[in-house]
């Protein structure tokens, strides 16, 4: 069975209420239903699909209990108004294109200091 598409990313954080806001305000994922685990967090969903998994940790993650993930990517539209909504906020960004592939890459980083990169197909 070929993999078809990424399903979700799963990151622990201590910070849970300002990451879900994060996620909601910066990327406009929306906070929807989760199972009853045993433990805290929130699924931050892209249309009908939980695509960000937050499980709720006592202590952040020191970066000796970090795994080797350098980041996670998204596709998206509209660059222009997501560059728009990162100044507004405040927020700082690197744009990287990529030409040969008709992409550009907007490169951010959550909260919790976790690398993002946005891309947008030109």
């Amino acid at each position: 069975m070929p993999i078809q598409t990424l399903d979700h990313i799963n990151i622990r954080t201590a910070n849970l209420e300002s990451m879900i806001a994060w996620y909601q305000d910066v990327l406009g994922l929306t906070l929807g239903p989760r199972p009853n685990f045993s433990f805290g967090g929130a699924w931050l969903y892209a249309g009908e699909v939980a695509i960000v998994h937050l499980v709720e940790v006592a202590e952040q993650p020191g970066m000796a209990d970090t795994l080797q993930l350098e980041h996670f990517a998204l596709a998206a539209t509209d660059k222009e108004g997501f560059l728009a909504k990162l100044e507004a906020a405040g927020i700082p960004s690197r744009v990287n294109t990529l030409a040969d592939f008709g992409i550009t890459q907007v490169n951010i980083h959550d909260p919790d200091g976790n690398h993002i990169h946005v891309d947008f197909r030109e």
